[in-house]
């Protein structure tokens, strides 16, 4: 994550011309911190992989093949649940990123995790128009965190 994204995310500073605000101006209400700190995880996943080509890549190799391709693909996403996620997680060598989060913030793994599968499906849908994952030409692999931060708010609202 570069220093703009995270003023964006800090700040609510966005220079895009579509009126996007920053992360935190969209999460207003009791789930801010909430969504702030799955926003955190979700984003350190796609860093540690390069982008959401390699996020798709890692949780098709180790064992959510069909799921993911419902995600990238142009019908309906297949769910997954929070423990098949983690497991996925823990097979790929990135299950630390989410045990480390949920220590620093405290909270259990599992409920983290449960958060983070409500996110990544309609996150990496989002990602991925037309049915392509975009090739990554940055760690973030261009993305767009104000638009994963309305998908958290409304994920994490329910």
């Amino acid at each position: 994550m570069t220093a703009q994204d995270s003023a964006v995310i800090l700040h609510g500073k966005n220079s895009r011309e579509d009126g996007t605000m920053g992360f935190l101006d969209n999460l207003l209400g009791g789930n801010g911190g909430q969504a702030a700190s799955v926003m955190g995880v979700a984003s350190d996943l796609f860093d540690k992989v390069g982008g959401v080509q390699g996020l798709v890549q890692v949780l098709q190799q180790h064992g959510l093949g069909d799921q993911v391709q419902s995600w990238v693909g142009t019908g309906s996403n297949q769910p997954v649940s929070g423990s098949a996620l983690g497991d996925t997680l823990d097979k790929a060598g990135l299950g630390s990123v989410v045990q480390e989060a949920a220590g620093k913030l405290g909270v259990d793994p599992n409920t983290l995790l449960g958060h983070l599968s409500d996110l990544l499906p309609a996150a990496v849908d989002h990602l991925t128009p037309n049915g392509q994952v975009p090739e990554s030409t940055s760690s973030s692999g261009g993305l767009d965190l104000g638009a994963l931060a309305g998908l958290a708010s409304k994920f994490l609202s329910r």
